[in-house]
């Protein structure tokens, strides 16, 4: 059988020599070179897992050590859990024990009497692995949490049941005006305009716990400070800490709205302002081409040719008045857009301002 290539280094916690030359011979069935470090006590354990510039891979504890009790022992392993695995090594077969190590980080708990070499080899690269696994899933959490909490736009998670939020990040304290603390003892309801709030709150009473991305949503929010905003936000489902949880993130876009508002009641004046030039103003016009082209037979005596031009003088005059009209929208249009422009830079200013602070 081909021996293990890998140098793993092993930290064999062992008070007794025989013991730990048995370990080692059965180290040696398995793993070629193996980099065995042998502490015969607690205290000279903790001072090599001390040392900054010594790495484990593993740690075999024995729980017969002459400066700590067994009981003492598997709570001091606890804490020395996240630096290496820990497989305990003991001559006591008490499956109570053995469950409660277990419970408090322990790798695995191995009996000295039923032990054998692939045994004790197997545990130790199942225990490695799970340790890897572990400090991969945290470095991810530990990522999620970077990206949650320096995002520039609001964020935040809720619990699907109650509706009580469970994180937020900075930007939505600053957005909201809101300690870390009065967000963590509210319900997403309350960021709702009181009038809405019911609506909203069965809303997401129906939210079924899938694992996918939800839709966008526009809604309001209310603010600390009773002002009211308009939102966009986009949800996910997602596990925190063991509970089915949404995770929001919201963009404000009242400048947009506001924007949208406008150029749909620009698009109102200038269908009004089409509809006077191809409806209103066709009569005068049609009128006046017909006066001109009467008068212009030579068939009129002179009264008939005054009268016409009466009237091609009323026509003309009612043009201009509708010109005029035309003219007056068209600024108020205009007006708009300008009003339009100094709200939303100063409604940007503000947005720039309150990031900032």
């Amino acid at each position: 059988m081909s021996l293990d290539e890998t140098q793993y280094r092993i930290l064999v916690v062992e008070d007794n020599p025989g013991d730990y030359l048995l370990v080692e011979d059965y180290l040696d069935e398995h793993i070629k070179r193996p980099r065995l470090v042998h502490a015969k006590c607690y205290k000279e354990a903790i001072t090599l897992l001390d040392d900054p510039n010594t790495k484990f891979d593993i740690i075999l504890l024995d729980l017969s050590l002459p400066d700590v009790d067994r009981e003492e022992l598997i709570h001091k392993t606890s804490a020395i859990g996240h630096i290496a695995p820990v497989i305990i090594l003991t001559g006591y077969s008490d499956l109570h024990f053995a469950t409660k190590s277990l419970s408090l980080g322990v790798s695995d708990y191995l009996v000295k009497d039923t032990i054998t070499s692939l045994m004790l080899y197997k545990s130790i690269i199942y225990a490695i692995e799970r340790h890897r696994f572990i400090l991969s899933l945290r470095e991810s959490e530990k990522r999620y949490m970077d990206l949650f909490h320096l995002s520039p736009e609001p964020m935040w998670v809720f619990d699907v049941h109650s509706h009580i939020f469970l994180d937020v990040n900075e930007a939505a304290i600053q957005q909201y005006g809101y300690t870390q603390k009065e967000f963590l003892e509210m319900r997403v309801k309350d960021l709702q305009p009181s009038e809405e709030r019911n609506a909203h709150f069965l809303l997401n009473n129906n939210l079924a716990f899938t694992p996918h991305l939800q839709p966008k949503e526009i809604t309001n929010h209310q603010k600390k400070d009773g002002s009211v905003i308009f939102v966009e936000t986009i949800r996910n489902i997602i596990n925190f800490n063991g509970l089915p949880a949404e995770i929001v993130l919201a963009t404000d876009i009242t400048e947009k709205i506001l924007q949208i508002n406008a150029i749909q009641e620009q698009n109102k004046k200038l269908k009004e302002i089409a509809w006077t030039q191809s409806h209103v103003m066709r009569a005068p016009v049609a009128r006046l081409m017909s006066l001109i082209d009467l008068m212009q037979t030579g068939q009129l005596n002179e009264d008939e040719q005054q009268d016409f031009l009466k009237h091609i003088i009323q026509s003309a005059q009612e043009i201009d008045t509708i010109i005029i009209d035309i003219v007056n929208k068209s600024q108020l249009v205009m007006d708009k857009e300008n009003d339009l422009a100094i709200l939303a830079n100063d409604l940007s200013n503000l947005i720039t301002k309150s990031k900032s602070q």
